[in-house]
């Protein structure tokens, strides 16, 4: 192994993680955005240069979401979250970890071919909260935004 990658931090549950991010693109995806929301802490924050201006508390992701769904079916496509290459990349010292991850979003009209609408790197901390994890603040950045 390479011995300048970095270590992967002692107790981070990849497998949980890695289903917060599979659970979070089904509900959103599904239509479920009360649900999708409730992947986020309370006061979790959504920042994403797609959208005017960030999303934060459970009230607003949930209408975030259900606004996502009505345009899916004003746009009269299928939209689906593809998220990729989920890595915890570090910790906060004090039970939060950092996770990177790539973010597609796939959308397939009825009758024809799928295709990308978004490539984006999502970078989150995220916080054990009650029974699980949770998103406690995400950003999205497009590729071709520095520091992406």
């Amino acid at each position: 192994m390479d011995s300048s990658a970095p270590a992967f931090p002692a107790g981070a549950p990849l497998a949980e993680i890695h289903h917060l991010y599979a659970l979070q693109s089904h509900l959103i995806d599904g239509g479920r955005a009360a649900e999708w929301a409730a992947t986020f802490t309370a006061d979790g924050t959504f920042d994403s240069p797609t959208y005017p201006e960030p999303v934060a508390g459970t009230a607003a992701l949930t209408a975030f979401a259900e606004r996502f769904a009505a345009g899916c079916v004003a746009d009269g496509v299928v939209r689906r979250h593809v998220v990729s290459n989920v890595a915890v990349t570090g910790t906060d010292g004090q039970g939060a970890v950092r996770v990177a991850a790539y973010l597609q979003i796939v959308a397939t009209p009825p009758g024809g071919s799928p295709g990308t609408e978004r490539f984006t790197t999502l970078t989150d901390r995220v916080v054990r909260d009650g029974d699980g994890w949770r998103i406690a603040a995400r950003t999205v950045r497009r590729d071709d935004t520095p520091g992406a």
